[in-house]
């Protein structure tokens, strides 16, 4: 997302718990240490700016989650007391599964709730609760729920829809790129945008395989 909000000309902040490692250098990009449990971090990563894209993650686990509602507490209240009041996060189609009648029975029956009520059960558990904190708030709010993630090295062809869109998987690239375009633009303000790869579709097995057992951040199901 970085890359590519640089590309559209924008002064980016991008804030990380290892600034050293940050793979970009450039002169409109100004790279923070910030930790989301720290209001007094979020504050300093939040000043002074025009938007927030909020990419929060981490793994599964069977301990409770709360990074993602803790988290969005304090940008909220930082982008309240900074007066910002563009806000995009990242969410998961998820937080509110729905019935495909195409999707097969091995997706319907046993990969779906295999993800969502048990590998991935406290994640998803805080993401409700952070969308919920969010359409609470005053803000200008999109909330974005992408599908399961994998990696393409660009942009490719994608599709949103409010709410939910039927397809399973959503490229990171695609995800940013559809993040960035809410910038300019009002069609999913105060709504919940889902975002769709179509052009690619990567193996079930190996995402299964990839985000739930080697304790990669997942986001979507």
């Amino acid at each position: 997302m970085t890359q590519q909000a640089i590309q559209k000309g924008y002064e980016v902040t991008a804030v990380t718990r290892n600034p050293d490692t940050f793979p970009l250098q450039h002169e409109s990009l100004n790279v923070l240490y910030g930790d989301v449990y720290n209001f007094n971090s979020v504050q300093q990563a939040i000043v002074g700016q025009d938007a927030v894209l909020s990419t929060l993650g981490v793994p599964f686990s069977k301990k409770p989650i709360s990074v993602y509602s803790q988290g969005i507490i304090h940008i909220i209240q930082a982008m309240k007391n900074f007066h910002v009041d563009r806000l995009i996060c990242v969410s998961s189609s998820a937080t509110e599964p729905h019935f495909d009648p195409n999707g097969g029975f091995i997706f319907e029956r046993i990969v779906q709730p295999l993800i969502v009520n048990t590998i991935g059960k406290q994640l998803y558990e805080d993401m409700r609760r952070m969308e919920s904190l969010v359409r609470e708030s005053e803000l200008d709010w999109t909330i974005v729920r992408p599908s399961g993630l994998f990696h393409t090295p660009n942009v490719t062809p994608y599709q949103v829809g409010e709410t939910y869109l039927k397809g399973r998987f959503t490229s990171r690239s695609d995800l940013a790129a559809s993040m960035l375009e809410q910038l300019s633009v009002n069609t999913y303000l105060r709504k919940i945008m889902a975002v769709s790869t179509v052009s690619e579709q990567p193996s079930m097995l190996k995402m299964i395989m990839k985000e739930a057992f080697q304790g990669k951040s997942h986001k979507g199901a």
